[in-house]
């Protein structure tokens, strides 16, 4: 590929099919979390039914990375949106019937989370296959901003569930997975690190076992992705529990709760909007990344960890002020690493970033499931960022030279 060409034909359809499957799940995702809380009434249940979609990310990520690295990305991004699209459908077909078991759904939960989390090791593998030379914060610039702004579907899919319940969404979410794998199956790109990583004579689980270890001794031996994938480990525990307490308490405490909650982080998906379309007009200094990094890490924790003390003007301008931070984070984080790391390496990589992610999002979120049937939700989350805000001066301000020479690079 040209170095000055991005809209490649492959990147385009990869960029148009994440954009249609990610509408049809922004809607009905946040209407399944009304559906749990109104069939619970209870935040620990709710915890709980989080935990239940994230908990297959805690090993799949991991054990599916050596795979990724072998077999290709692409066919297991599309024969997975093909799965979903089956999924949906089923669901859709089901719920209409009018019945619904929370244990059942619970279980379809883990299998959802399962494809979830293989989806997406194989999607961050080999979306940057598809980029050009040079434009790597252009390229994610763009995935960041297109992401948030799937948030805008939050209210409607609000509207939508009280209206007219869950049914229509999922039926949606099926006709999104099939139209957005249907699209995948044009990709012509050649996955050239296959063969750099041809099976070795130790047979499947063999040669899995051995990538493993491989991937994660890699990642030790990287100081500076170590320290990364520390604190946003960290920061994935203080998310689950963000995730966990806030929709409750806006439920809870403010009339029309749910739409009051879409409305103030919808302004954060606002902001996350205009500062990945700042981003990929203008390129961050790659000198100053790691600082900008660094400051942007503590300042979204405290305003994170005290907006809920506002009035809901207020936290509209906090939360807007944390996408602006928050698309900064990501497109300096991913575009660096994804930069960095070698393309037969990434799934291994990939695979044990978000086997840590989601184990820290696991543990805020039961942390939080537990504490919030006592304690003020505010001052649980008030104290975990202060904890975020502390590992980052830690992992990343402790390790600067590690962390500064994968984040300060012109990618």
């Amino acid at each position: 590929m040209k170095k000055s060409t991005l809209w490649t034909k492959d990147f385009t359809i990869i960029t148009l099919g994440s954009v249609v499957s990610m509408l049809g799940n922004s809607l009905s995702g946040f209407a399944v979390s009304l559906l749990v809380l109104d069939f619970t009434k209870s935040t620990f249940l709710f915890a709980v039914y989080n935990v239940l979609y994230f908990l297959p990310s805690v090993l799949v990520p991991a054990l599916c990375g050596p795979f990724l690295d072998r077999f290709s990305r692409k066919k297991t991004i599309y024969v997975l949106d093909f799965f979903s699209a089956g999924l949906f459908a089923l669901f859709a077909a089901v719920m209409a019937t009018g019945w619904f078991s929370f244990g059942v759904f619970a279980a379809v939960t883990v299998l959802m989370g399962t494809v979830s989390s293989i989806y997406n090791v194989a999607f961050e593998s080999f979306y940057p296959l598809l980029v050009s030379k040079g434009n790597f914060q252009k390229a994610y610039s763009i995935g960041g901003t297109l992401e948030t702004l799937t948030m805008f579907m939050v209210p409607l899919s609000a509207l939508i569930y009280r209206s007219f319940g869950i049914v229509p969404l999922f039926a949606v979410d099926s006709v999104t997975f099939f139209i957005a794998a249907v699209m995948e199956t044009q990709i012509k790109a050649d996955e050239k690190y296959l063969e750099k990583r041809a099976p070795r004579r130790k047979g499947i689980v063999g040669t899995l076992a051995s990538d493993f270890s491989e991937g994660m001794r890699y990642l030790w031996a990287e100081k500076g992705l170590l320290a990364i994938a520390a604190y946003f480990t960290v920061s994935a525990f203080a998310g689950g529990v963000s995730e966990t307490v806030t929709l409750p308490w806006f439920v809870d405490n403010l009339p029309d709760g749910e739409l009051t909650f879409s409305v103030v982080w919808g302004m954060s998906s606002l902001a996350r909007a205009i500062g990945g379309g700042i981003h990929y007009v203008k390129k961050i200094d790659a000198k100053k990344k790691f600082a900008i990094a660094l400051f942007v890490y503590v300042a979204t924790c405290v305003l994170e960890g005290t907006y809920l003390y506002c009035p809901v003007w207020a936290m509209m301008i906090m939360c807007f002020m944390t996408g602006i931070l928050g698309v900064t984070s990501y497109t300096i984080r991913i575009s660096a690493t994804q930069n960095y790391v070698p393309d037969e390496k990434k799934g291994r990589f990939n695979g044990a970033f978000n086997t840590l992610n989601t184990a820290g999002t696991i543990l805020g979120t039961l942390l939080a499931g537990v504490l919030a049937e006592f304690a003020d939700k505010r001052i649980i989350l008030s104290a975990v960022m202060a904890l975020c805000a502390v590992a980052a001066a830690v992992f990343i301000g402790g390790n600067k030279k590690h962390v500064a020479r994968i984040y300060n690079t012109d990618n």
